[in-house]
């Protein structure tokens, strides 16, 4: 269990410091798509290397989703969530010390924070938030569950989450900033704290949601078809 949250935590950390990192430090260089692509690479690389250990969540919707779709143990819930959010926040402290160190530099405006109304990029409103991350984060679910859920997709998961994941940040960015990932929400928050603060239940409960509806669809899309008989049914047959 101590190796498997340690990857947690550690694969959380390199999806906030890649992704989040990029946003704040890079982002006026690169754009949304930039940005985008950076929290796909770091998905594709961290589950590579890292979910051979845990499974590379290193989100709590994912968490949950699995575990909806019977692709997780309940007991790693918590644990996983846990580490998660700690990894998050460890890595937003990191990517603060850097980006501090520019002049002119505020937090508030430029720390690739989620949110709704006045928190949102675009000034989309609550109801736009709540539906981009549940719909999101459910597609989001239905992608992983069916890639691992077949041994001739499961080797090449990294990729089809990575790609997954810069998509829904295309499409998202200028709504919410994109969470689809309460632990990568709280750690920006909880360093910059005021608005994006006291709109973080947003992106706990919106992913949530999504990642358990994403990991139902999943596992039903997932199960195998029961066997039909080759012989075929005559009509009005007396039954054996």
């Amino acid at each position: 269990m101590l190796k498997r949250v340690l990857a947690e935590a550690l694969g959380t950390f390199w999806l906030v410091l890649g992704g989040c990192g990029t946003a704040v430090l890079a982002g006026s260089h690169v754009g949304f798509g930039g940005v985008a692509a950076a929290f796909g690479l770091t998905v594709l690389t961290g589950a590579f290397a890292l979910g051979r250990i845990s499974g590379g969540h290193f989100n709590p919707a994912v968490t949950v989703g699995l575990w909806t779709a019977g692709k997780t143990s309940a007991s790693d819930v918590v644990p996983y969530i846990i580490a998660q959010v700690v990894g998050a926040i460890v890595a937003a402290a990191v990517i603060y010390i850097i980006a501090s160190g520019m002049p002119g530099f505020d937090i508030t405006k430029g720390f690739a924070l989620n949110g709704y109304d006045a928190g949102s990029p675009g000034g989309y409103s609550l109801t736009a938030a709540l539906v981009s991350e549940v719909v999101l984060t459910a597609v989001f679910l239905v992608v992983i569950v069916g890639v691992v859920s077949s041994p001739a997709t499961a080797p090449f998961a990294p990729i089809a989450i990575g790609l997954a994941l810069t998509l829904i940040h295309l499409i998202s960015i200028p709504v919410t900033n994109t969470s689809v990932n309460p632990a990568r929400s709280t750690g920006v928050a909880v360093i910059a704290q005021g608005l994006a603060l006291g709109q973080l239940w947003l992106f706990w409960v919106a992913p949530i949601v999504g990642g358990v509806i994403g990991g139902l669809i999943g596992r039903f899309l997932s199960e195998p078809e029961a066997a039909v008989s080759a012989a075929p049914t005559i009509p009005g047959a007396p039954a054996e």
